[in-house]
């Protein structure tokens, strides 16, 4: 049997939000394996083994590039070390640059992005400097660039910790930027369901299928149930098929059709999304947990 270690149970509690006693069951259910032991509390535990977006604790800044006719737009996510330095002016123009750099220069990947001249200077050498007279570490995490089918909507909200592009076929201005509201607020995975990844659709299978099971459900239903529990998802995580926040009575695909248009596609970015910044007292946790444990 695989050792479960205290770092491990700390993972799991992060990527989860679960109880710690929860979490170490998990992993020993699962062997050890985090992937599993993570299908495990959402089978036992629902939504509560979801951490929400906003526990999400990186520092740093989306921004966006929107050129005057809205055909072409970029979008760059800058991190920081504190909430404080993403606040920070040189921080704010630098993003800013980068994501106007993006947009006009058409870059492969980050690599080239920094080697991209700005005022002068490459974009590392700027960064680096910048580091030295802010004192964090900065990076250029992601960027995307966006020539639109249709002319391009953008929003920031959040103290430009969402950051969303919108292509959009006819319409309006108006209109794509209550869609790209809609999809800071919904936060969708793709725009339909065939653009929704397999490895999302087969938990999503595995995960109602041990729920349909322990609930003691026949075998021979389980099949059946879980498409229906897969279905679901996926209208709840593509973007045509959810209902606009402002008019649940409309899905987003029936919105753009009322106003003679479609949604060619969108990109979202929440910063630091994917990243874990250690910032719990996890022995002290433990600690207090234990003394409980004895009461």
């Amino acid at each position: 049997m695989a050792e479960i270690t205290a770092s491990m149970v700390k993972e799991l509690r992060e990527k989860t939000d679960a109880p710690m006693m929860e979490c170490k069951k998990a992993l020993t259910e699962a062997a050890g394996d985090l992937t599993k032991a993570e299908e495990i509390l959402r089978v036992k535990l629902g939504n509560k083994a979801s951490k929400a977006a906003s526990r999400v604790t990186a520092e740093g800044i989306v921004s966006t590039y929107l050129s005057a006719d809205r055909t072409l737009a970029a979008m760059v996510e800058v991190n920081c070390e504190t909430d404080f330095v993403a606040k920070n002016d040189d921080f704010i123009a630098f993003a800013a640059s980068v994501a106007e750099l993006v947009a006009n220069k058409n870059p492969a990947d980050v690599a080239a992005v920094s080697a991209l001249e700005l005022n002068g200077q490459s974009v590392e050498a700027v960064r680096t400097a910048l580091v030295g007279k802010i004192g964090e570490n900065i990076t250029i995490r992601r960027f995307t660039r966006v020539e639109a089918k249709g002319a391009v909507a953008n929003y920031i909200h959040g103290g430009a910790k969402i950051g969303v592009l919108v292509d959009l076929v006819g319409g309006d201005e108006a209109l794509g930027k209550d869609i790209a509201m809609h999809v800071a607020a919904a936060k969708p995975k793709a725009l339909t369901a065939a653009e929704v990844s397999t490895d999302l659709i087969d938990t999503e299978r595995r995960i109602a299928i041990e729920k349909a099971r322990e609930a003691g459900k026949p075998e021979a239903m389980l099949e059946k149930i879980a498409e229906g529990s897969v279905q679901k998802f996926l209208k709840e995580v593509t973007l045509l098929s959810q209902p606009f926040v402002k008019d649940d009575k409309l899905t987003i695909e029936a919105l753009a059709k009322s106003r003679n248009a479609s949604v060619a596609g969108f990109t979202l970015y929440l910063v630091g999304e994917g990243i874990e910044k250690k910032v719990n007292d996890f022995a002290a946790e433990v600690a207090a947990q234990a003394a409980a444990a004895k009461k």
